[in-house]
């Protein structure tokens, strides 16, 4: 079985879906990377107060074969100067310059920990997932939302057709009328919440495929979804409205765009052009 090649990332990315007992060696790891990597398994059992096989069975979750594969992992992280600055937290005394350079690392270590993540075949399954449908529409909701009518402006170039619905009544409408040969591109940092969960319930019904771009493996959008991309959110402390992990979500979107396009290019379509001709 292939390890994770990054720890920390892996972690941040399972948190949510951690039990209360898992969360508290996560929390430990989190805070002390550094110490963790003089310590054995047992003086990090006996650190947070709980079995040495309840350590092993965490590393085993986070998909490496046990305490020392963890380890190594994680101390190759650790030594990125970009996670090193992006550590700091913002403080209250802190000045414009400093908040502004923590939030700025605090991205540009996102970015680079969800392309440490990112499964590149099923980010190419998605891309042939819209290049086959008859129609395409953009689901999300709040800061998502934000991410879904973007996603509908820059495929207004690409020639297929798309639309972007970020109010739930109308989420609901709409998707009742989705058929098997269209796509359903759900937006959700967590990948909760009633209405959104009662989304994906109409659009499995109508047996259009699902694409999830979400932040947690293990949400009821993760689950149910016939296609997930995963970015990572960022920091727990950070977390006021997720505005880090909209802006991850809106460059995943520009992703798959330009991939579509390139293949659409490629097929020998070039609707840009069009575009073009009425706004010279």
């Amino acid at each position: 079985m292939e390890q994770p090649q990054y720890g920390l990332t892996r972690i941040q990315s399972y948190y949510s879906d951690l039990n209360e007992t898992e969360k508290r060696i996560a929390d430990y790891i989190l805070q002390f990377p550094e110490k963790m990597m003089y310590q054995s398994i047992t003086q990090v059992a006996e650190d947070i107060g709980v079995a040495t096989s309840t350590v092993f069975r965490f590393c085993k979750r986070m998909g490496f074969k046990g305490y020392q594969t963890m380890k190594l992992a994680i101390a190759t992280e650790t030594a990125s100067p970009i996670r090193e600055m992006a550590e700091e937290k913002i403080q209250e005394q802190d000045q414009e310059r400093a908040v502004t350079e923590k939030i700025f690392n605090t991205s540009i270590r996102t970015f680079k920990d969800t392309i440490q993540m990112m499964d590149f075949s099923s980010l190419k399954k998605a891309v042939n997932l819209i290049l086959d449908a008859e129609r395409i529409e953009f689901y999300g909701m709040g800061a998502s939302g934000i991410v879904a009518i973007d996603a509908h402006h820059k495929f207004i170039g690409s020639g297929l057709s798309t639309v972007a619905y970020t109010d739930p009544y109308l989420q609901v409408r709409a998707a009742s009328q989705l058929t098997d040969k269209d796509a359903a591109v759900i937006i959700s940092t967590d990948g909760t919440g009633e209405d959104m969960l009662r989304l994906l319930e109409v659009i499995k019904e109508t047996g259009a495929n699902i694409i999830a771009i979400t932040s947690f493996k293990r949400s009821p959008l993760s689950q149910k979804a016939d296609l997930v991309l995963h970015t990572v959110s960022s920091d727990r402390e950070m977390r006021t409205d997720d505005t880090i992990s909209r802006i991850v979500q809106l460059s995943l979107i520009d992703s798959i765009y330009m991939n579509v396009m390139n293949a659409r290019k490629e097929a020998g379509a070039n609707p840009i052009e069009k575009i073009k001709k009425f706004f010279r």
